[in-house]
C-alpha cells in the first residue's frame, strides 16, 4: 500500500511536469529585454561561440538557464536567430557587466526572472524584464553606452618621483590632470590607432564620445583606487582600454601630452592597452526609443531606476570584490606598467609596421571590450 501511495505521488507529480511543459509550449512568444549583471572572470566574454566548448562565454550559462526554465525551446537555444536574440554589448574576455540588455522573444512563464535566475550561476543574475516593440533589436537601437574602469591609483604614478607601489596615494593635482587629458577624448575622433585592423581613412574609426572623467578616488583593502566613466555611442575593439592606456603613459612620464592629437592623424601611433580586469559596463542608453515608445501606452521607457538598488547590491558583492581581489593576486595592472618602458612613442609609422609584422602581439585576438561586431 505505501509502495502504491509513493507510486501514485510520483505519477502525478510527472503528469503535472508534463501538463506544465505543455502548457509553457502554448504560451505565444513575446519580445522583452532582460537587463543582466555579471562578474566576467572566468568566462571568454559574453559572445556564445557555438560549435566552441573551449572558451566558456556568459551566454553559454545564460542560453542553457533559458532552455531549463521553460522560456524557449532547445532547439532555439542552438540556433540563437530563433529567438530573435541579440546583446547590446559584445564584452570581452574577463570584462563584467552592471547593466548589459539583451532582447529576445520568450514565453511569458509565470515568475520568469526567479526560474531563470534558479539556473544561472550567482555571479550571473537577471535583474529585469520589460516587455518591447516585435522589431526591437538591442544593439541597433542603442544610443550610447556607458563603461567604468576601476584601476588601482599607483597607475597614475610618475616613474621618475613617485613611489610604484600600493601605498601610493593619488594627489588633488596629479587627479586634475587626470580629468584634462580624459576630457580631450570627448568629441569626433578618428580612433584608428586605438583599435586592430582599421586603417586612417576607415571612416567606422570614427567614434563619437560624450563624456570622460576619472572619479574621486577610495581605499579599499589597503590598495586605493579609483573609477574612471566613459559614455559614448559606440566603441571598437579595445578602444576604451588603449584610450585609458594612453592616459596613463602621459601621467606616468612615458609620452608627451601631444601624442593624443598625434593619435588622430593618420600616422600610425603605438598606443598601449590597459588591462581587461577593470573594466565593466555600467549601462546602455535608448533614448531615441524610449521618446517613441516609451509612453505610448503598450511599452515601457528602457530606463532601469527600480533595479538601480539591486544592480549597486551586485557590484558590491561579484564585480568590486572580484577585481580588487584579483588585482591583488595577480597584479595585472603592476604587471602591465612594467611594460610601458619597452613601447616607443616617438616611433614613425615605417619603423611601427616593421615591428608588428616581426611581433604580432596575440591578446589582439580576446574579443570586444563591448558593443558591436567590431566594437566595445
Amino acid at each position: 500500500e505505501e509502495g502504491g501511495e509513493d507510486q501514485n505521488k510520483s505519477l502525478k507529480r510527472d503528469a503535472d511536469e508534463e501538463d506544465g511543459e505543455d502548457q509553457n509550449k502554448r504560451l505565444p512568444k513575446r519580445k522583452i529585454v532582460l537587463l543582466m549583471a555579471y562578474s566576467g572572470k572566468g568566462y571568454h566574454g559574453m559572445q556564445r561561440n557555438v560549435g566552441s566548448s573551449q572558451f566558456k562565454t556568459i551566454e553559454d550559462d545564460l542560453v542553457s538557464a533559458l532552455v531549463q526554465s521553460g522560456c524557449i525551446p532547445e532547439n532555439h537555444g542552438e540556433d540563437m536567430k530563433k529567438m530573435s536574440f541579440q546583446r547590446c554589448a559584445r564584452t570581452d574576455k574577463g570584462v563584467s557587466a552592471a547593466g548589459q540588455i539583451v532582447s529576445l522573444k520568450v514565453r511569458l512563464i509565470d515568475d520568469i526572472l526567479e526560474k531563470i535566475n534558479n539556473h544561472l550561476p550567482s555571479h550571473i543574475r537577471i535583474l529585469g524584464l520589460k516587455r518591447v516593440t516585435g522589431g526591437f533589436n538591442s544593439k541597433n537601437k542603442c544610443d550610447a553606452r556607458t563603461y567604468s574602469y576601476m584601476l588601482p591609483t599607483f597607475a597614475f604614478a610618475h616613474k621618475d618621483h613617485d613611489v610604484q607601489e600600493e601605498v601610493y596615494r593619488l594627489d588633488k593635482e596629479t587627479l586634475e590632470r587626470v580629468n584634462k587629458l580624459l576630457a580631450c577624448y570627448k568629441g569626433t575622433h578618428n580612433f584608428h590607432n586605438f583599435t586592430s585592423q582599421k586603417g586612417p581613412r576607415d571612416p567606422s574609426a570614427k567614434r563619437y564620445i560624450m563624456e570622460m572623467y576619472c572619479g574621486e578616488p577610495f581605499v579599499r583593502e589597503n590598495i586605493e583606487f579609483a573609477v574612471i566613466k566613459v559614455k559614448g555611442q559606440s566603441f571598437m575593439m579595445h578602444q576604451i582600454r588603449k584610450m585609458i592606456g594612453l592616459v596613463i603613459a602621459i601621467v606616468k612620464g612615458y609620452a608627451a601630452e601631444s601624442i593624443i592629437k598625434r593619435s588622430w592623424g593618420e600616422e600610425k601611433v603605438d598606443v598601449p592597452k590597459a588591462p581587461g580586469l577593470g573594466l565593466v559596463l555600467e549601462r546602455v542608453h535608448f533614448e531615441k526609443y524610449n521618446r517613441r515608445f516609451g509612453n505610448d501606452g503598450l511599452h515601457e521607457p528602457l530606463e532601469w531606476t527600480e533595479e538601480e538598488e539591486k544592480i549597486a547590491v551586485f557590484k558590491e558583492q561579484y564585480i568590486y570584490p572580484t577585481i580588487i581581489n584579483t588585482e591583488r593576486e595577480e597584479k595585472s595592472m603592476a604587471n602591465w606598467l612594467n611594460t610601458l618602458s619597452i613601447h616607443d612613442f616617438n616611433s614613425s609609422a615605417v619603423e611601427m609596421q616593421a615591428n608588428n609584422k616581426t611581433s604580432k602581439n596575440s591578446s589582439d585576438l580576446e574579443g570586444s571590450d563591448g558593443s558591436d561586431g567590431d566594437s566595445d
